[in-house]
């Protein structure tokens, strides 16, 4: 599930208790957890919400200013029936902590070296070890630039990049990526064993 910058704003300085949205099949349940940039968001309800009995106050509950704005947004996102979604935070991004963590041990370096070579095997042509030197070779560079250097479509490519980042080899920048610290130790590691 995504999350709107000012969502995730209102639920780190505890503002927003909920969010909204239109499903036509509710696929999160409770207790569904999801990574995001402010960190773990959990779901504490899901509940069939009425359009005609919304109140300002479930929308500022939500991070919104209105309902109004409420409903446009949640119309923009989906469709059928609308659900109200009790959201709290429930820990930091754990991916922080595995990005500063440069000191691999031998087997540190394996299994991550076992991990992208499944990822490669999956894929059509292997990706991930020329991905991780482009990145290296081009932080701070806009994902459009990116994928078109590597002939690839922009989304497409951004999804393997969070696959990197899912196992801590990269960080998003505000423009673009770099390597963490822990994904120039995995490449130094390569370096050094070649």
């Amino acid at each position: 599930m995504l999350f709107t910058a000012a969502t995730l704003r209102g639920l780190t300085e505890g503002t927003v208790s909920c969010t909204y949205r239109r499903w036509e099949v509710v696929r999160p349940k409770v207790g569904s957890r999801f990574t995001t940039p402010a960190g773990v968001v959990e779901v504490t309800s899901i509940a069939a919400a009425d359009e005609d009995q919304l109140t300002d106050q479930n929308a500022a509950d939500a991070g919104f200013d209105s309902v109004t704005a409420l409903v446009k947004w949640t119309s923009a996102k989906g469709s059928g029936d609308l659900y109200r979604i009790g959201i709290t935070l429930a820990g930091p991004d754990p991916r922080v902590a595995l990005r500063r963590s440069d000191d691999l041990t031998p087997a540190d370096v394996l299994a991550l070296r076992v991990r992208l070579d499944r990822m490669d095997r999956a894929a059509q042509q292997p990706w991930t070890y020329s991905t991780l030197r482009q990145i290296q070779r081009l932080p701070g560079v806009v994902s459009t630039d990116l994928a078109a250097e590597v002939g690839q479509e922009r989304q497409a490519y951004k999804l393997r990049v969070r696959r990197l980042k899912a196992l801590g080899l990269t960080e998003s920048l505000q423009r673009g990526y770099r390597l963490s610290p822990r994904g120039r130790a995995y490449l130094a590691a390569l370096d050094s064993s070649r």
